[in-house]
């Protein structure tokens, strides 16, 4: 029988089957908004817990920015007391900083980090319609092979790096799993992702469930709701979000082996660096193909700055062009110098953090530089090496990076001193460990291979 022919509850026990069997985890959380997608997939897992016993915590983040986002959060908590599962409200109030619709995106990943304890799966209720949009967007934006593959329907997270923070009293209303033992970050899973949002209203309708439609779903501000409308009339020609999401999954198939030919590429040409540097051999790398040199470089650039994304195809495909030609240059935080037989990838010097903070805590989003012998002095400081803190190196003969890849260090202050760099064996032995996305960094082919 045809996938989409199977009774939706079939399907979602496939999916789940699929993503987090044969051993299923004993609790389980639900990104829930109240809307017609997420409130078919907590009917869906409510009833599929019937076979597993797996326990269910169900989350709503209320982003604030509508009038009726208490009431709607409201609706699910009802919803949820009525199955017999444990629900609560996270509350998020918008900075008025940057894209409203990352920030709260970001925000809901952070929030439900901090309340989910030691639960590691939290399921989403993105369908087949939201991955043909996702494709169509990032095929405006002149994605290549990576950004068309869509969403993963298993994607890691790990929104902080070192402590996350408890939740305050004004931030949750309601239950939340029990905290210990946790471990850094949490994995994304997306059971309804070939499943059809008309298929799902179908099955609320059927259930007489309830749930409540976003307005802001028809905002032509946003380039998501432009996007659904667009994807409407050309479903008409046969370019429908099956036919898309089909597509996705393809190029999904072929980023995966060229991800492997570049980690290929990535053990033989790749040496030794500090943490948070790239260092590659640079006739090795001109000899590549096209594809794998641009990967590789790419890769580069969002490990050494830890950006989330990649930067933009055609910024990269002209990057590449200049380090070919022995130019070098810099771009996404990052800076690619070229040497006389090496390609080295480093922080940019612009682009790192100008503030000083306290030993254990983290610098430039990346480093935690902590001190529990107290071997620093009182009121040490991070901060960037710096030109001065190059100057005050009194022996540079054996530091194994250039100037260039060096300033951009972490490093230990008291006052106008120098006291370490533990990346170039500076002063006394500190541990200085670096997050990237949230996890620790354990080199560039480790984050070749997750990412």
């Amino acid at each position: 029988m045809p996938v989409t022919e199977r009774p939706l509850a079939q399907r979602f026990a496939d999916a789940m089957g699929q993503l987090l069997g044969p051993e299923f985890p004993s609790d389980i959380a639900l990104a829930v908004s109240g809307g017609g997608d997420s409130m078919a997939m907590l009917y869906l897992a409510h009833n599929w817990t019937r076979d597993y016993g797996v326990r269910l915590w169900v989350v709503t983040v209320d982003h604030g920015l509508r009038a009726e986002s208490a009431a709607e959060a409201a609706m699910v908590a009802e919803e949820c007391a009525s199955l017999g599962w444990p629900h609560a409200t996270l509350l998020w109030q918008w900075d008025g900083r940057g894209n409203v619709q990352d920030a709260a995106r970001r925000a809901r990943l952070a929030l439900i980090d901090r309340w989910r304890g030691t639960v590691r799966h939290v399921l989403f209720a993105h369908t087949q319609d939201d991955q043909a949009e996702t494709f169509l967007m990032r095929l405006a934006r002149g994605s290549g092979v990576d950004g068309l593959s869509g969403m993963r329907a298993v994607r890691d997270v790990a929104p902080h790096a070192g402590i996350v923070r408890v939740l305050g009293g004004g931030e949750i209303t309601g239950a939340a799993p029990p905290r210990q033992g946790g471990t850094p970050g949490y994995r994304v899973v997306r059971p309804c992702l070939d499943m059809e949002r008309d298929a799902l209203r179908h099955y609320l309708t059927v259930l007489k469930g309830r749930w409540v439609d976003d307005p802001s779903n028809e905002n032509r501000d946003f380039d998501r709701v432009r996007i659904r409308q667009l994807l409407r009339l050309l479903g008409e020609e046969g370019l429908t979000s099956s036919v898309l999401s089909d597509t996705a999954r393809r190029m999904a198939r072929a980023r995966d082996g060229l991800t492997a030919r570049m980690v290929g590429a990535v053990r033989q040409l790749c040496s030794d660096a500090p943490l948070g540097q790239v260092r590659m051999d640079r006739d090795g790398f001109a000899a590549l193909d096209d594809e794998t040199r641009l990967r590789l470089l790419t890769a580069g650039l969002s490990y050494v700055a830890g950006a989330e994304y990649r930067p933009r195809v055609a910024s990269s495909e002209a990057l590449l062009e200049r380090v070919l030609s022995g130019a070098g240059g810099t771009l996404h935080g990052a800076e690619v110098l070229v040497e006389k037989a090496h390609l080295r990838i480093v922080r940019e010097t612009s682009a790192v953090s100008d503030e000083e903070t306290p030993l254990g805590t983290l610098w430039d989003g990346q480093w935690l530089v902590s001190d529990p012998e107290d071997k620093m002095p009182q009121g040490a400081r991070v901060r960037a090496l710096g030109e001065e803190g190059w100057r005050q190196i009194a022996d540079r003969s054996a530091l194994a990076v250039p100037f260039r890849a060096a300033i951009a260090l972490p490093s230990v202050w008291l006052g106008t001193d120098l006291m370490a760099c533990p990346s170039l064996g500076i002063g006394p032995q500190i541990e200085a460990c670096r997050f990237v996305l949230g996890r620790r960094d354990t080199g560039f082919e480790a984050f070749c291979l997750s990412h």
